[in-house]
């Protein structure tokens, strides 16, 4: 067996270089940039006033001011600025060289076209050429678009830009014993539901899943899975990885010439971990518990996905303090659901009493898994630990 982080590094060298591909802007949030995306104008373009108001010379703060004119937005003054004038102007409207200042209409009284300032305020209030980007800046690549990124390239006057590709993920539940979510269970039968859970945090990821027909305990039905999964970018297997007389996945795998990286990890919940890869395909055999399978997926599969879209590896560890105590840990490392709930300098971590491997109803409250390394020793209430936040 080996440990969890040096089997997160042989997951991660199964990531190929990330392809990127052209989409319209409107289509890129949530994907991962792939190329630097350069601007094509400078923002803004031209001194513009920051509110409602008058533009005028500082240094002719204290006269009356003669107005001869109005700036708004789309709709420049084309005049000539002169000593003791102003100009009407609007948010967002072209500051005409020669003007330093714009005061807030409130601070004004006008009569005609003779403008007084009546209360100065502090500050130009213009934003100036370029204050906010420039022709020529870049938004370096590796990195998930959100909402903010999207209008800040549609600033930049760029419709398209280059994304990573979204790899392709196979997810393959097995076992004679599995039907469809719908379908009456017969004597010995059971609903599965890992596949469906796994394709969920694979695509929030930002994969494209397919989640495969479950596989029967043959060798010819897992063989047909393989190849239908063959132009995959990750291949997930659920189950069949454990030594057994129906374990099948691995018996598969290897005679279609899977390159294994690692069979098994020092964790719980999650011994039977395998990995590895068949020509260019990567693969994942996730263990058949649902439990064991999500935090797995959670652990390992998420960051590979992450990594063959170009992004860092993520593993936000953070610490809370325990409501209560816990018994020594054994040689393997343990990730127990927790739930979390406010403390004064820390969160407050709450491990559930029942860890099973196979509750569900427990890992559906948990939003933290509470990380207990090998032969951690004892807590009691009040210690600090470290946890991970669980992203359902």
């Amino acid at each position: 067996m080996i440990s969890v982080n040096e089997a997160l590094d042989r997951v991660l060298a199964l990531a190929n270089p990330p392809e990127g591909e052209s989409v319209p802007l409107e289509q890129a949030a949530g994907r991962v940039l792939h190329a630097a995306a350069i601007s094509r104008l400078t923002q803004p373009p031209f001194d513009s006033a920051a509110m409602d108001g008058y533009a005028y010379r500082h240094a002719d703060q204290g006269q009356p001011l003669r107005v001869i004119g109005e700036s708004a937005a789309g709709h420049p003054w084309t005049g000539t600025p002169a000593p003791g004038t102003a100009i009407r102007i609007f948010t967002g409207a072209a500051v005409p060289p020669g003007y330093d200042r714009v005061e807030m209409q409130e601070n004004t009284r006008r009569d005609g076209d003779m403008l007084t300032i009546t209360e100065p305020s502090a500050g130009a209030h213009i934003r100036s050429r370029g204050c906010d980007f420039s022709e020529g800046d870049r938004v370096e690549p590796g990195r998930v678009l959100t909402a903010a990124d999207i209008a800040l390239l549609a600033g930049m006057n760029l419709p398209q830009i280059t994304v990573a590709k979204r790899p392709r993920v196979a997810v393959l539940a097995g076992g004679d014993e599995l039907i469809r979510p719908g379908e009456n269970p017969a004597a010995g039968q059971i609903i599965c539901s890992n596949d469906l859970a796994i394709a969920a945090i694979a695509r929030a990821a930002g994969a494209e899943a397919e989640i495969l027909p479950i596989a029967r305990d043959t060798e010819d039905s897992i063989r047909e899975s393989f190849d239908r999964a063959k132009t995959s970018d990750l291949l997930v297997t659920i189950g069949g990885a454990s030594v057994g007389d129906h374990d099948l996945i691995g018996k598969v795998a290897g005679a279609l010439g899977m390159e294994r990286s690692f069979y098994k990890i020092a964790m719980r919940p999650g011994k039977p971990l395998m990995a590895g890869k068949i020509s260019e395909m990567a693969m994942l055999g996730l263990p058949g518990n649902p439990v064991s399978a999500i935090v797995c997926a959670t652990l390992f599969m998420r960051p590979l996905i992450h990594a063959m879209q170009g992004l860092p590896l993520q593993r936000p560890i953070r610490r809370a303090r325990l409501t209560a105590g816990l018994p020594p840990e054994g040689d393997r490392e343990h990730y127990l659901r927790a739930q979390l709930f406010p403390g004064d300098d820390l969160p407050a971590i709450t491990a559930f009493d029942k860890q099973d491997s196979s509750l569900l109803s427990v890992l559906s409250k948990a939003d933290a898994l509470l990380i207990r390394p090998p032969h951690d020793p004892a807590h009691k209430a009040g210690e600090i630990v470290e946890y991970m936040p669980l992203f359902h």
